[in-house]
């Protein structure tokens, strides 16, 4: 991809983002079932946060998983949620607001592909179902192993191509055929519905994606695949 097209892939996320903030937490539950609360509670115990810790999350959305890292670090910690979308940060900060963590969250709008921190200053930095709409993953990623303090962990939960393929091309019908006409009904957009799950097309597999991260110079990467690989966990831990 050149920098024209990441430029135009940039405008276009960001446009998608803005337009789908209301109704993006709805549309999170109906996608997976419900599932991704589970996924993101594995993933919570297996960071093994404690108090006092210092987080970013990175493309934050409406802020769950910032909210949830924040409740983890507790008073003595912080946690930054980062996104570029406006948008969903409002919303986020919304929520932020009603959990009670306020104190030590700070929403920031910025963008993953050129983190506004110096190297080492997070002990963990996380990005939940977002690397594959970035421009360019491997640069994110970079960013994130950049920004991780040494011993510290990046970590992604994100869609995955599931390694069996009759399972993935029934999973491949869920998700390009069937999720756009589920958003039209359920929150009356179809065509950004319809985008998202392109996004997966020329997004790496959980194997590829693992080598992505030891390419940030990440060490050693734990993979874990949720419901047969319709979802992934990747965790990176800096030397």
């Amino acid at each position: 991809m050149n920098q024209t097209q990441m430029n135009e892939k940039a405008e276009y996320v960001h446009s998608v983002f803005e337009s789908i903030a209301n109704d993006y937490d709805k549309m999170n539950h109906v996608i997976s079932f419900g599932s991704h609360i589970a996924w993101r509670n594995y993933t919570m115990k297996q960071m093994n946060i404690q108090p006092g810790h210092t987080a970013l999350d990175v493309a934050c959305g409406t802020a769950d998983w910032t909210i949830a890292l924040a409740k983890a670090v507790g008073k003595e910690g912080s946690v930054v949620g980062l996104d570029f979308s406006q948008n969903m940060l409002d919303v986020g900060a919304y929520k932020v607001a009603n959990a009670g963590v306020g104190n030590n969250v700070k929403l920031v709008n910025a963008d993953a592909m050129n983190l506004p921190y110096e190297d080492n200053t997070f002990d963990f930095v996380t990005i939940g179902f977002a690397l594959r709409n970035v421009p360019d993953v491997q640069q994110v990623l970079n960013e994130m192993a950049r920004v991780v303090k040494p011993g510290g962990k990046v970590v992604s939960l994100e869609v995955s191509k599931p390694p069996f393929i009759p399972y993935r091309k029934l999973f491949y019908l869920y998700f390009y055929k069937i999720l756009p006409f589920i958003a039209k009904l359920t929150v009356n957009k179809y065509e950004e519905y319809a985008w998202l799950p392109q996004s997966l097309t020329n997004f790496p597999d959980s194997r590829e994606l693992a080598s992505m991260f030891q390419k940030a110079g990440l060490d050693p990467v734990q993979v874990k695949l949720f419901m047969g690989g319709v979802s992934a966990l990747h965790m990176g831990t800096k030397p």
